[in-house]
């Protein structure tokens, strides 16, 4: 393919070749507004001076750096939130925000700790992941005494202490998960549900969900001692294959957070997604292939786009207001991914 010319550029921008032009060489008198149209269009048609354009349209707006501390770091899913967070950082106009991401390589809170500190001095604000623990909780508090705020994602930790929340609520996402096994299931049964750990609060509330959905609308059902998976592949694919074989009444079960690679994957084996409602969270593609060939039949997923921008703008109002005087948290509804969902986002 072509690589996109001025031309191309003025046609997806709606303005002319010379005004394209005096935005691309910074001369004066060019409206915000067109360079800004300029530049999305120049994103979206992945013309070569893209950057070029924004750091001239941000080059007298205030620097923004983000620390992003994220698990797993071979995990397709924690890599396009970075990227996810990435393309919001460029997309904004406010300030020049800069991501310094970090990736954990255990699901110890100690670890956690010690990376939220390590970038005490180094950025403006810190979005996480992790487990809630009191090792996080200080090391936060350290923070926020600092004046570096603390944005939690996806499960919670540090209540109190961290600035704000941002995901799903999990509670509710635990009952829809148990909504829909008991809507899909062929027939009434047994039910599992798969957690990283005790310590990661936003799967303990989806257990809580969960369980209390079935305990208030789906009576019929009987719910299996909850498994702790640690959020690995081998671990939930072993302990899927043992519910499949010792239960051949298993109506479903839910993933409510790591690992579901592996019960994906112990599904398709055995051939069991026309009797089985398999339920995961977010969107890769490993659940895309899985809704695809009917292994599973329902993705929760966080609209990641929603929660990046949002973390975005909250630390550019901290930068101008100051820390808010009592930690709120952001709900976002959960996208839901059925085998029949366009997969293109």
């Amino acid at each position: 393919m072509a690589r996109p010319t001025i031309s191309d550029l003025a046609q997806a921008a709606k303005v002319s070749t010379a005004t394209v032009d005096r935005v691309l060489n910074g001369r004066p008198n060019v409206r915000e507004e067109t360079v800004r149209r300029v530049h999305q269009a120049a994103e979206e048609i992945g013309y070569h001076a893209a950057n070029v354009i924004r750091q001239r349209m941000l080059a007298d707006r205030p620097e923004l750096r983000l620390g992003l501390v994220l698990q797993k770091p071979r995990h397709q899913f924690y890599q396009e939130a970075l990227a996810t967070f990435e393309r919001q950082a460029r997309a904004n106009t406010e300030s020049r925000v800069q991501i310094l991401p970090r990736f954990l390589e255990t699901t110890q809170a100690s670890e956690l700790a010690e990376v939220l500190l390590s970038l005490k001095g180094r950025v403006d604000a810190i979005a996480a992941t992790g487990q809630d623990h009191h090792l996080v909780t200080q090391a936060v508090q350290v923070l926020r005494d600092a004046g570096t705020p603390v944005f939690s994602l996806l499960s919670d930790f540090a209540q109190g202490v961290r600035e704000s929340y941002f995901g799903m609520n999990n509670l509710k996402v635990g009952r829809i998960a148990g909504w829909f096994i008991s809507k899909l299931s062929v027939q009434q049964g047994k039910v599992g549900l798969f957690i990283g750990g005790s310590r990661f609060h936003g799967h303990e509330l989806r257990e809580t969900g969960f369980r209390s959905f079935f305990r208030d609308e789906a009576g019929g059902f009987q719910l299996l001692d909850t498994q702790i998976n640690l959020e690995t592949r081998q671990l939930t694919y072993e302990a899927t294959i043992n519910l499949l074989t010792r239960h051949p009444d298993l109506a479903g079960f839910y993933v409510a957070g790591g690992g579901m690679e592996g019960a994906i994957q112990a599904v398709r084996e055995m051939q069991a997604g026309h009797r089985v409602v398999l339920i995961v969270n977010e969107l890769t593609p490993d659940s895309q292939a899985g809704l695809q060939d009917g292994v599973l039949s329902i993705v929760l997923a966080t609209p990641m786009r929603d929660v990046a921008g949002q973390v975005i703008a909250m630390a550019q109002s901290i930068q101008t207001n100051g820390m808010a005087a009592v930690p709120g948290q952001r709900f976002l509804p959960c996208e839901v991914w059925t085998p029949e969902s366009d997969m293109m986002r």
